[in-house]
């Protein structure tokens, strides 16, 4: 009766499907079989320099360890010997960090990949990450490959053989993706993905993100739509045996945001509104407030104002709150078209729900302003503003003092103080055409020391005078009855206008 019982017990545990494991995926990597991890509980290295460096670094205090070492051991370590005295150590990868960078200061190893690619796994599976991007990073230059996707190859291989010996984690491949991509190695990086996904292995999110951004940001948005697309498997690419045990990847919000973002830069606004069906479509994933706002500066910028204000009222409806990158947004799009009434409104409603208003809607406010014709007005937001301990940037301080010299208050001087301060306080440097405008203007307002002032600055900063500034000092001289002064600046003009035409003849 019970050896019966036994036979069938034996029987269905031969006829039982395996169960799968998180290492199903990383032995398929491998051509043989991988050998098991040695028991480090009771290492019996054949080689005595290996138990007396880890005896030396586990059992002495700090202080004594390391001149130990070096007074024992001058000679230093193999990287062969210095990945199996760091496998014992792998417990203590604070220690095994510190004990590397011994060895580097000291020149007491000459490391290769595959004394780093231990040292990766180490830190890896013990989650200090920056240094493990560190010593990948390191174990890239040291890889003497011609090309860059075959340093990366060479790196990643290092990494596989070593994989399960370390008992490492499967991010160690995301860490490498990642360092490949700070390397701006980004063939390399696209290269370990592929080879990871025909193998049904699946890369963190973030990480997926980080590369089909870099690829779009370095090869253009139509780029990064093509690797998104292969990345996630959209066009029925085949997967190796191990798909049944994947639990497949699926784009998130910033996987939709990025590529929005990125086609917005390159001026291809309809391939936003395609990336935005497409999250919609995407099971799970629903829009945030970001994905919101660059839909709606996507419409701004084509001057389709009511289809940014019917996703705005889409954000109310959907539940999702307005933040202050959405009323930025969207002030800047209504100023931006002139609707600089409605912008103002949405300035009250921010300060009405305690959104705290950033230097960027005070400076689309300025600009708005003036693009209206409202001088006044904007000058009001921009005392606001500087008492708020904002700063202005460039093109807002330019906007205000074109809508300054372009009123008919004869306002050249306080358009003057204002880039005055703004270079002062927030190392604005003027264009030409911003000191141009305000020397023409004073100028015609007889205000001939001040030009000149703006003058002597201007060509410190390496402006030469041109035909348009001459011919304003000119007719200012005249204006305030220095006849002479306008005639002798007269001849100078003449003289500088051969001398330059005599310098592009040579």
């Amino acid at each position: 009766m019970s050896s019966s019982v036994v036979r069938r017990i034996r029987i269905l545990n031969l006829t039982r499907k395996p169960k799968p494991d998180s290492n199903i995926s990383i032995a398929l990597l491998h051509t043989t079989v991988p050998s098991p991890p040695p028991d480090l509980s009771n290492p019996t290295p054949l080689d005595p320099l290996i138990s007396d460096a880890v005896s030396i670094l586990t059992h002495h205090r700090s202080k004594s360890r390391w001149s130990t070492l070096r007074s024992l051991h001058p000679s230093g370590f193999t990287p062969t010997q210095f990945s199996e005295i760091t496998l014992r150590l792998r417990n203590n990868p604070h220690l095994s960090l510190r004990f590397f960078l011994f060895t580097r200061r000291y020149s007491l190893c000459p490391h290769d990949i595959s004394s780093c690619s231990t040292l990766v796994h180490i830190l890896a599976r013990s989650r200090l990450k920056s240094h493990a991007r560190d010593a990948i990073r390191l174990a890239l230059r040291l890889a003497d490959e011609e090309t860059e996707t075959e340093r990366v190859s060479k790196v990643f291989r290092s990494l596989i053989k070593s994989y399960n010996r370390c008992g490492s984690a499967p991010f160690v491949f995301d860490l490498l993706i990642k360092s490949c991509l700070d390397s701006k190695e980004i063939d390399g990086a696209v290269m370990v993905m592929k080879k990871l996904r025909t193998k049904g292995i699946n890369l963190q999110i973030s990480t997926c993100n980080a590369l089909i951004s870099e690829v779009s940001r370095r090869r253009g948005a139509s780029n990064g739509y093509k690797l998104y697309r292969e990345v996630f498997c959209l066009d029925d690419i085949k997967v190796d045996v191990t798909e049944k045990f994947v639990v497949r990847i699926k784009p998130n919000v910033n996987t939709f945001n990025l590529m929005m973002v990125s086609f917005y830069r390159e001026g291809e606004t309809e391939n936003v509104e395609r990336i935005w069906r497409e999250m919609e479509e995407e099971v799970g994933c629903f829009p945030n407030a970001y994905s919101y706002s660059v839909l709606m500066e996507t419409y701004c910028a084509r001057g389709m104002m009511s289809e940014a204000e019917k996703t705005w009222e889409e954000m109310k409806l959907k539940g999702v709150d307005h933040d202050v990158v959405a009323y930025n947004t969207m002030i800047g799009g209504l100023c931006s078209n002139l609707e600089v009434t409605k912008a103002k409104e949405l300035f009250r409603e921010m300060g009405l729900k305690g959104i705290k208003c950033t230097s960027l809607t005070y400076q689309h406010l300025v600009k708005g302003y003036c693009k209206a014709g409202d001088v006044d007005s904007a000058m009001v937001v921009y005392r606001d503003m500087k008492r708020k301990g904002f700063e202005a940037e460039g093109l807002t301080v330019e906007a205000l003092v074109e809508g300054l010299c372009d009123s008919d208050k004869h306002r050249a001087l306080e358009a003057a103080e204002i880039v005055k301060d703004a270079v002062r306080e927030s190392e604005f440097y003027p264009s030409r055409k911003c000191y141009e405008l305000l020397i023409t203007r004073l100028c015609e307002e007889g205000k001939m020391e001040r030009a000149l002032n703006i003058q002597a600055e201007m060509v410190g900063r390496g402006f030469k005078p041109s035909q348009e500034t001459y011919k304003a000092f000119i007719d200012g001289y005249g204006t305030v009855g220095d006849e002479e002064t306008s005639a002798l600046l007269a001849i100078e003009m003449a003289e500088s206008l051969k001398l330059r035409a005599g310098e592009e003849e040579v």
